[in-house]
């Protein structure tokens, strides 16, 4: 059974950072591409990055680039997100799809359930 578990989480204020982890078991994630994306109340979840199971090829979505970064050595999957801004709680998901590709969460076939961050001001 595949499994992805978050962590790292929690309250930062402003400007801070966080290194989230995603630990993902049950099977070989050779060939997958593994991703964060995020939620915030009330508003539709959103890509943050992704990257190869290799290691290659991260990419990130324009309002994160030079702020987060996104790597891995096999497991976990590390999100280390800097330079935060001031939001509502807003809960980062690990998730995982088989090949390259598409980024649209409706690729993705396994997911965590989530790890929240609060930034305060």
């Amino acid at each position: 059974q595949v499994q992805l578990v978050e962590s790292g989480g929690g309250l930062v204020q402003t400007g801070g950072s966080l290194r989230l982890s995603c630990a993902a078991s049950g099977q070989t994630f050779y060939g997958y591409t593994m991703a964060w994306f995020r939620q915030a109340p009330g508003k539709d979840r959103e890509f943050v990055a992704s990257i190869l199971w290799s290691g290659d090829n991260a990419y990130y979505a324009d309002s994160v680039k030079g702020r987060f970064t996104i790597s891995t050595t096999v497991s976990p999957v590390y999100l280390q997100v800097n330079s935060l801004i001031p939001k509502k709680t807003t809960i980062y998901y690990c998730t995982a799809k088989w090949g390259i590709g598409s980024i649209n969460y409706n690729n993705f076939n396994y997911w965590g359930q989530g790890t929240h961050v609060t930034v305060y001001s």
